[in-house]
């Protein structure tokens, strides 16, 4: 009698994060008492890095928010000084990757601002930015630095458009005019040669950002995009969006070819934006709802089923927006994997929640902390502009040991108060404020007409 073997496989594929979990921070490694902004635009709000957290605040005439050292826990003052520079509200704010204490903001006021934070945080409130950027003819709401390259900062206003700033002249040197309503979100692979973006068109791009043209574009009938990200080097994108049932739903997506999705899923029928946030080191995507406080988690993989369920992080309290510590700012000692800080509106609180994989070890784990981009950039400004990509500087986490950034911000001196487009001056055009008046400017200035065009500026 012969014994056939019978292979037998799992249906579930063991992972090390199987068993990740949230942990929050004790009230008293909390930040509260902070007046978080009311503003309905769906972004985080907030921005963090190993050195200061930045909240946009709800304040009268004109936007701000603070900057406050992460070590200074607890209930802040209400009088505590805050970042209050821009006239209209603040949408976006975003610290440099490569020097700890500069920070971009973006506002309703349609000015982009770069801002130098004193060692220690602020002492009086803040009126000065170090450099003033104008450009856009409406408000911007999103801004973004370039992964790898020192002093290149992108920005996406309300009139379709996104500039691409070099901070060593305080000049926007390109444009990327493919998008016919207002973006929605933008993503950098992880050397900064790809941008990819969502619009309230229901289109999903993936553009060559210097030169503004677009290689894919997926017309998103079925799965409306709100949000995307890149997933690190393995060539995939995945966008979070509502599908024509008004379910939340995600979508992963084959960088080079939009014309379907590799997979689509399901998530629930609550309504607030999914935020997707992605971990290239330990492949891990987290969804974080606006406005329930739920944070579910999956592992990526390049084979089937590609997405792994793995847990979720469920809280009461509701979040408004996330920011999240960069990589090297996390205690490699607990194991934390990915650290988040939760906006609760209603509370006026900033609540820390860390990710842990739980090891019994106390030495270092070299299988869940891969070398890592680092704080140092791959490239300066006029090397990216001329065409170069490199990957980022990576840095082991091992030490715990964080080298100081030798970089310093010096801002240009900007005499002249002008940006000539095709001879004409933008900023002496009073930023429109109806449709026909847009479209009348846009004509004016031979924006109309031909998509994928990138104008190059000239002062």
């Amino acid at each position: 009698m012969t014994v056939t073997k019978m292979s037998w496989r799992p249906q579930y594929r063991s992972s090390k994060f199987r068993n990740v979990y949230g942990k929050v921070a004790n009230r008293e490694h909390c930040f509260d008492g902070i007046p978080i902004t009311k503003n309905v635009h769906d972004n985080h709000f907030c921005a963090v890095n190993t050195k200061y957290l930045a909240i946009v605040t709800e304040s009268a005439g004109g936007g701000s928010f603070l900057v406050i050292p992460l070590e200074q826990t607890g209930r802040i003052d209400p009088h505590y000084p805050k970042v209050c520079g821009h006239q209209g509200n603040v949408l976006d704010v975003k610290w440099n990757p490569f020097i700890d204490n500069i920070i971009a903001s973006c506002s309703e006021d349609s000015s982009v601002r770069i801002w130098e934070i004193p060692e220690g945080g602020l002492k009086r409130n803040m009126t000065e930015a170090v450099l003033e950027l104008y450009g856009h003819s409406r408000r911007v709401g999103l801004i973004e630095w370039h992964p790898t390259t020192n002093g290149i900062l992108f920005s996406a206003g309300y009139d379709y458009k996104i500039l691409i700033w070099n901070l060593d002249i305080g000049e926007p040197v390109k444009m990327i005019d493919c998008h016919t309503d207002v973006i929605l979100c933008m993503s950098f692979n992880t050397d900064g040669s790809l941008l990819a973006t969502t619009c309230k068109d229901k289109r999903l791009r993936v553009i060559e950002p210097r030169s503004g043209d677009v290689l894919q574009e997926a017309n998103c009938k079925n799965h409306k995009v709100n949000r995307v990200v890149f997933l690190g080097n393995v060539k995939r994108l995945l966008t979070t969006g509502v599908s024509r049932w008004n379910t939340r739903q995600i979508a992963l997506w084959d960088q080079e070819d939009l014309s379907m999705p590799i997979i689509e899923e399901e998530i629930d029928g609550l309504s607030g934006l999914l935020f997707p946030f992605y971990d290239a080191d330990t492949h891990m995507l987290y969804l974080a709802g606006k406005g329930d406080g739920n944070i579910r988690y999956y592992e990526i993989s390049t084979e089937k089923p590609y997405l792994q369920y793995l847990m979720e992080f469920r809280s009461p309290a509701p979040q408004k927006g996330l920011g999240v510590m960069p990589k090297h700012g996390l205690d490699v000692a607990a194991c934390e994997v990915f650290r988040f800080y939760k906006l609760v509106t209603l509370k006026g609180l900033i609540e820390p929640i860390s990710m842990i994989v739980p090891r019994r070890s106390e030495t270092y784990q070299e299988d869940i902390y891969p070398m890592t981009p680092g704080t140092e950039p791959a490239l300066s400004a006029d090397e990216w502009l001329s065409g170069i990509n490199r990957d980022p500087v990576l840095m082991s986490l091992r030490e715990g040991y964080r080298r100081p950034s030798q970089l310093v911000f010096k801002a240009p001196a900007k005499e002249k108060k002008s940006v000539v487009v095709n001879g004409i001056d933008l900023l002496e055009n009073v930023p429109p404020r109806t449709e026909n008046e847009v479209r009348w400017l846009m004509g004016i200035l031979g924006w109309g007409g031909e998509p994928h065009v990138s104008h190059t500026w000239s002062a």
